[in-house]
């Protein structure tokens, strides 16, 4: 991290240090999570829905940490108050100490911050962007999925003296949220890759999941450059929207006026890795072999590979970065084989509609044989996908006919809000040993342990809060009993 003494975070976030906060005090690490804490921390004692940061603050400073951010005083078993700046709203000055490191960067070593918005696909965009940037310069990137009002912040705090490039991803659960992202990092870059369906409930409806992701490209200066899917209309009709300059990223035949890289020939080998030939606006051509997993993922690569160009990082350099790279962050098409010659995918982070039916696609391409006719058997194992409103039934209905129809084997369907997909695929001609349902995660752990056999290939696929990506880490660990380990 960037060091910030009192005095500077003082005049940062316009707070003001209790009596007991050393003059001194020198910051040169922040979190939100006192299991966290390191010597020279700066604590941040975020209200949460669960629990209060303020209670932890004794135990922060007591494993290290300097400083507490705090909206009100606390004191220590002897009534001491604690060493902390006091402000109206922690969060808020997170964001405000995150906003000066950025600018401070940017004035210090012309950092660039890249943005990357979507119903899907960030995180995996993130990871490819990273991937290639980090072998030109040094380049922060958030762990796992952090994207949203605490989570940029975070990203931005692992920054050091030497930082070139920001790779934030950004996330929104209702309208003026990325305005208020892009508002503390200010993109020279934003990707949108897609607007789907996810959280629609809370958003009310597509429309506003459409405003919300545009607000990236609304934020980029008239020297900036938008990067958009041009096979996604909402997305691709953001270019009115925009004073940047506007690159598109597809691969239909038919490319638009400001194509950017774009892709041709795509195919998908036997192991469901995607194969595709970068044509990058400069003429340089080069055909890849992802180390992802699935078709879908053809536009992640794509909006990597279009950012890292608009960097002016070279077309060998960015080539070389994709072939054979994977995601780094967990649970997003993670394939593991196990002794017995099960394949585990889990992609069990998080789900919408479209994700749901990509991961089904893909799954069904893995079970056929070299010729095209059936090959291994598969499994959909499938919970619920949350927050989508009045249309949850008809969207879970609609996986499980799709299930049916894919020829997928085996279809799991786990818990009562997923429900809906097991109806409909007993409905579509689904029954007997073909479709299951159970009412949770252990019930259906019990089911897989007993009835995968040796070159089955199972799918985990869920919304985060169903909890399926630890049921696919147990399945994908699980052995017989007789079987070496």
């Amino acid at each position: 991290m960037i060091e910030l003494s009192l005095t500077d975070l003082l005049k940062i976030t316009g707070g003001e240090a209790t009596a007991s906060a050393a003059s001194d005090t020198v910051v040169t690490s922040v979190t939100t999570d006192s299991r966290e804490v390191t010597a020279g921390c700066l604590f941040v004692a975020k209200p949460g829905e669960f629990s209060d940061g303020h209670a932890f603050i004794d135990k922060a400073l007591a494993s290290g940490a300097v400083l507490a951010l705090a909206e009100r005083q606390t004191y220590d078993d002897a009534r001491a108050v604690h060493p902390s700046i006091i402000v109206d709203d922690a969060v808020e000055a997170m964001g405000k100490i995150a906003a000066h490191i950025v600018e401070y960067l940017k004035a210090k070593n012309d950092a660039k911050v890249i943005g990357i918005t979507g119903s899907a696909g960030k995180t995996t965009t993130k990871d490819l962007l990273a991937g290639i940037l980090s072998r030109v310069a040094p380049t922060v990137s958030p762990i796992g999925s952090y994207n949203g009002e605490v989570g940029v912040p975070l990203t931005v705090f692992s920054a050091t003296e030497d930082t070139k490039f920001f790779v934030i991803e950004m996330g929104a659960t209702g309208v003026g949220h990325l305005t208020y992202l892009t508002d503390m990092v200010h993109p020279h870059v934003g990707v949108v890759l897609c607007v789907g369906t996810a959280h629609a409930g809370e958003f009310g409806g597509v429309e506003n999941i459409e405003k919300a992701k545009g607000e990236l490209v609304e934020a980029l200066d008239a020297d900036g450059i938008a990067i958009l899917n041009a096979e996604d209309p909402r997305v691709a009709r953001m270019e009115s929207r925009a004073r940047a300059q506007v690159r598109f990223f597809g691969t239909s035949e038919q490319k638009p006026e400001r194509a950017g890289v774009w892709a041709a020939d795509v195919v998908v080998n036997g192991s469901g890795q995607p194969q595709l030939t970068l044509q990058f606006p400069d003429g340089y051509s080069q055909r890849i072999t992802s180390g992802l997993l699935g078709r879908h993922h053809v536009g992640n690569i794509l909006a990597a590979a279009n950012a890292a160009y608009a960097l002016d990082i070279s077309p060998q350099i960015i080539a070389e970065s994709l072939e054979g790279q994977r995601a780094n962050s967990r649970w997003r098409m993670e394939r593991s084989e196990r002794a017995d010659g099960v394949s585990i995918i889990n992609d069990a982070y998080n789900a919408n509609p479209e994700s749901m039916r990509a991961a089904l696609v893909t799954l069904a391409e893995l079970g056929l044989g070299e010729d095209g006719a059936p090959g291994r058997r598969t499994w959909a194992v499938l919970g619920e996908m949350l927050e989508l409103g009045d249309k949850s039934i008809h969207e879970h209905d609609l996986l499980g006919r799709m299930a049916v129809r894919m020829n997928i084997k085996k279809l799991v369907v786990v818990g009562r809000g997923a429900k809906p997909a097991y109806n409909s695929a007993v409905l579509e001609g689904s029954w007997g040993d073909e479709a299951f349902y159970v009412e949770s995660v252990d019930e259906a752990r019990d089911l897989l342990q007993k009835e995968l056999q040796p070159g089955d290939i199972a799918l985990f696929k869920s919304s985060n809060g169903a909890g399926l990506r630890f049921l696919g880490d147990d399945i994908a660990a699980f052995v017989k009993e007789g079987e070496d380990a």
